[in-house]
């Protein structure tokens, strides 16, 4: 059995599909993890979203919440402040099969764990200051409100926002659900104490400053595990610091990314772009 990691797909499921065949993928043996953001913006994130419910319950594939997975989410609750002209929702939301694909998403966590290998998935990353064990921990807080009958409430008041954006163990409420998501889930820059900076989203250079790159740090208590994460394109593929980065641009006509964690190795699928980045003059 082989175990990969695919990064960011973002409803670009042909691509996937070539990816898969470029790596003799077995489906009866080998297993697929999913970094997240596994819809939007690409032209199927309906077959996307299917295949890996299906491989999810046939015990062959696992995947962690991104960031637009959470907005599926909340699109489906009735959220429409946050709507995009790009967003490829729109066959989710009008499939027959919507709620019981809504309901599967929303039971998904925001870290996974190898039995066997000392490695973990996240979507974004790991704040520095959080341990492999209070990661864990702190992820597992979302999957009640997430799971609860009123999940809707959840991600349509409670889930968007920038604030707190740095951790203090007595954080409570809605308050601390929030920055436990956004760090899973959004996080790219933060400062050596993991407070939060989401306005720079592009590749880090030579300049120092307090924020940085989250795995960077010093002082990060999480290095003890192979960390495999995706949400940042403009990173591209790294192999060091004890992470793996795995969003290599497949939707920006970069590549799709499936890590063996067995083997140690990258293989890579050169994409079409499916999307556009925005400029100032389209945002």
């Amino acid at each position: 059995m082989a175990t990969y990691v695919i990064g960011d797909l973002q409803g670009c499921f042909d691509e996937l599909q070539a990816l898969l065949n470029k790596i003799n993928y077995r489906p009866k043996q080998d297993h697929l993890w999913f970094v997240g953001d596994i819809v939007n913006r690409g032209p199927k994130s309906l077959e996307c979203l299917r295949f890996v419910k299906t491989l999810h319950e046939k015990g062959r594939g696992q995947m962690v919440l991104g960031n637009h997975d959470f907005h599926l989410l909340a699109a489906y609750a009735g959220l429409e402040k946050f709507q995009s002209k790009s967003d490829t929702l729109q066959p989710i939301l009008q499939a027959d099969d919507v709620k019981s694909l809504i309901d599967w998403l929303r039971t998904q966590p925001l870290m996974v764990s190898h039995p066997v290998f000392q490695a973990v998935m996240v979507h974004a990353g790991i704040p520095p200051q959080w341990s492999i064990s209070q990661a864990q921990a702190y992820a597992k807080e979302i999957e009640a409100p997430l799971q609860a009958d009123d999940w809707q409430t959840f991600v349509t008041q409670h889930l968007f926002g920038a604030e707190p954006d740095e951790w203090c163990e007595s954080l409570r409420g809605w308050a601390r659900i929030r920055y436990i998501v956004n760090a899973f889930a959004r996080m790219r820059y933060c400062d050596n104490n993991g407070k939060l900076e989401f306005k720079l989203k592009s590749a880090p250079d030579s300049t120092t400053g307090p924020f940085q790159p989250w795995f960077v740090h010093a002082n990060r208590k999480n290095k003890t595990h192979e960390i495999f994460f995706g949400h940042w394109s403009t990173l591209g593929a790294i192999d060091a610091y004890s992470i793996h980065a795995t969003d290599t641009g497949c939707l920006w006509g970069g590549k799709l990314t499936a890590y063996c964690l067995e083997t140690k190795q990258r293989h890579t699928l050169d994409c079409k772009q499916s999307c556009k980045p925005k400029t100032k003059k389209n945002k």
